[in-house]
């Protein structure tokens, strides 16, 4: 397995069907309907001009396993130092260890752009995903009670962050 950037023109599809059997299957995405092409074209393209990262796990062919990426938490200036991330894996590949490696690469880049706190908002019973943020050492800090409705249940949203010993010399401006 090898971590690249995830590219549109080369992963694009993939990464429409990873996305649209997590909006069907699970509730990784608290999403009805699956995404088309346009709608994956502008992620990327959105990505692209936020200087966001988009990794992709692939193996010996290429192929893709799982990407990740980060971008905005919240959207204020004064949250300039935070990120929310996601890492998705193709249901095929599961339990093999992708989404750690993604994650661990998605830290190095985050410290790298001098980010201090990574949030990931997990559906409460997500379990595996829960598990994989703690053992990264992301802590619980908050659940929202009954926030989405999805597969005719109520969902809790949990959030779980992690502290980064960056950025070296953070500013108000």
């Amino acid at each position: 397995m090898q971590i690249v950037r995830c590219r549109y023109e080369v992963h694009g599809d993939a990464v429409q069907q990873i996305f649209n059997f997590a909006i069907a299957n699970t509730t990784a995405l608290y999403e009805y309907l699956p995404r088309d092409e346009q709608r994956i074209a502008q992620w990327f393209a959105a990505k692209e001009q936020g200087n966001w990262p988009i990794i992709a796990a692939v193996d010996e062919q290429q192929q893709l396993l799982g990407f990740a990426s980060y971008g905005p938490f919240r959207g204020f200036p004064a949250n300039k130092y935070s990120v929310e991330h996601s890492v998705y894996v193709a249901p095929e590949h599961y339990g093999k260890g992708i989404a750690t490696r993604l994650m661990q690469h998605l830290l190095e880049l985050a410290q790298a752009q001098q980010f201090h706190v990574m949030v990931g908002a997990i559906d409460a019973d997500n379990a595996a995903s829960i598990a994989l943020h703690e053992k990264l050492g992301f802590r619980h800090s908050g659940t929202l009670p009954q926030v989405a409705f999805k597969f005719e249940r109520w969902l809790d949203l949990a959030f779980y962050q992690l502290l980064l010993p960056t950025p070296s010399v953070p500013t108000d401006d």
